[in-house]
C-alpha cells in the first residue's frame, strides 16, 4: 500500500490547481533579470497596491508578534461602511479563494451537487471535489454562462451554484437584471455562490448592485477580493457577503486568524482608496482597446472581455504560450479550461501590452 492510498478517493483524483508561472522561476530559467520578465498571467494589477494600503502597511510592521484580531472588526466596519452591509454579513478571507472554500465545507456533503460553468473558475470544482460532493458542469454558451442551462441542472440534491460576473477566464458579463432573474430561479434549497473578483473593473453603469440583494435572498453569497483591483495579491485578503445565518456557518469552519493582521491593515487602507481604482479602472479600460486594435491587426479572434484580462485565440496555444515565454513575456494557458487554442493575457499597462503584442507577433509568424 502506497500512502496516498490512505486519502479518500476524491482527493486522490483532484488535479491541484496551477497557478501562472511566477517571475523568478522564469527568470533562472531563461537566465535573465528578474526585471526583464513581463508577467501578465495572473490578472495582477500593472500599477502595484494602492498607496494608501502600502503607507498603512509600513505603519503596521510593528504589530508582527501580536496575532490578528480574530474577529476582523476593523475591516468589516470598512467593508460595512462601503457596501452598506451589517458585520454579521460579512466572513473573511484569506483571499476569495478561500471564502469559495469555505461555502462548500460548510454547506456541502458527499451526498451533494454543486453547479457550475465549463469556462469557468478552476476553483470551483477543486472545492467541490475536496469534501467528495459531485460537480454538475454545464455547458457554456458563448464562453459565458448559460443561465438557462444551468437552472434547468439543479438537481434535489444541489446545495451550491457557482456563477461568476465577470467570468474567468472568459472575462464574459451577463447584466445584473438576468443574475437577478436566475437567482429568483434558483430553489431556497440551494446557495448561489456569486464570484465578482473583477467588479472593481466594471464602469459605474456595471457596478454590482448585490450587496442590496442580500436581505431579499438568503440563499446569495457574494465572494469579493483585494487581490485584483486593490493590488493586493500578495497579502491574501478577500471576503464573502451572506445572510447572518449562513456567514455564521462558514465562519464555523474558518481557520482561526485565517487573514492576517498585515492583510487587514492593508485592506482597510485599501477601501478608501477611490483614486487608485479609478486610475486601476482607465488604465484597464485602455489597455483593453489597445489589445483588442492589436488583436485586429493580427487578424486574432478574441473574448469581448469585462475583466482585466483577455482571452485570445492564437490556434497551437502551447507552441505560441512557449515562444512568448522564451522572450521573457509570461501569459495564461487556459488549455484545462477546454479553451486549448485559447491565451488569457492581463490587461498591462500601455508599454507592457505594447511588448506583448510585438513578442505574439513575433510568435506567430514563426508558426
Amino acid at each position: 500500500m502506497s500512502p496516498k492510498d490512505l486519502a479518500p478517493a476524491h482527493v486522490r483524483e483532484i488535479a491541484p490547481y496551477v497557478p501562472g508561472k511566477p517571475i523568478a522561476e522564469t527568470a533562472r530559467e531563461l537566465g535573465m533579470a528578474e526585471a526583464a520578465i513581463l508577467k501578465l498571467a495572473s490578472n495582477e494589477n500593472p500599477l502595484g497596491s494602492s498607496p494608501k494600503a502600502i503607507e498603512a502597511l509600513r505603519g503596521a510592521l510593528g504589530d508582527l508578534a501580536w496575532y490578528p484580531d480574530g474577529s476582523g472588526h476593523d475591516l468589516k466596519a470598512a467593508i460595512s461602511a462601503k457596501l452598506a452591509v451589517a458585520p454579521e454579513n460579512i466572513v473573511l478571507g484569506n483571499g476569495s479563494n478561500d471564502v469559495l472554500e469555505l461555502v462548500a465545507r460548510a454547506f456541502l456533503t458527499p451526498a451533494d451537487s454543486a453547479v457550475y460553468s465549463r469556462h469557468a473558475f478552476m476553483v470551483y470544482p477543486l472545492v467541490v471535489k475536496a469534501v467528495g460532493a459531485r460537480g454538475v458542469e454545464v455547458p457554456a454558451k458563448d464562453y459565458g454562462h448559460d443561465l438557462a442551462a444551468m437552472a434547468a441542472a439543479i438537481r434535489a440534491d444541489t446545495k451550491i451554484v457557482f456563477l461568476a460576473n465577470p467570468n474567468n477566464p472568459t472575462g464574459t458579463f451577463l447584466p445584473w437584471e438576468e443574475i437577478r432573474a436566475f437567482v429568483e430561479r434558483v430553489p431556497p434549497t440551494a446557495l448561489v455562490v456569486l464570484d465578482e473578483a473583477y467588479g472593481e473593473y466594471l464602469p459605474d453603469e456595471r457596478r454590482s448592485p448585490t450587496a442590496g440583494w442580500l436581505a431579499r435572498f438568503p440563499n446569495l453569497v457574494v465572494s469579493r477580493t483585494l487581490s485584483k483591483a486593490y493590488g493586493l495579491a500578495g497579502l491574501r485578503v478577500g471576503f464573502g457577503l451572506a445572510h447572518p445565518e449562513v456567514a455564521e456557518l462558514m465562519n464555523r469552519v474558518r481557520q482561526p486568524f485565517n487573514v492576517n493582521h498585515l492583510a487587514m491593515v492593508a485592506a482597510c487602507a485599501a477601501l478608501g482608496d477611490e483614486a487608485f481604482i479609478a486610475e486601476s479602472r482607465r488604465v484597464n479600460a485602455e489597455g483593453l482597446e489597445q489589445l483588442a486594435r492589436g488583436f485586429g491587426r493580427l487578424g486574432l479572434e478574441f473574448i469581448p472581455s469585462a475583466g482585466n484580462f483577455i482571452a485570445v485565440r492564437v490556434g497551437d496555444a502551447a507552441r505560441v504560450y512557449g515562444s512568448l515565454l522564451r522572450e521573457g513575456v509570461i501569459v495564461r494557458p487556459v488549455a484545462g479550461y477546454g479553451m486549448p487554442e485559447h491565451l488569457r493575457v492581463t490587461v498591462g499597462t500601455a508599454p507592457q501590452n505594447e511588448r506583448f503584442l510585438a513578442a505574439l507577433a513575433r510568435a506567430l509568424e514563426a508558426a
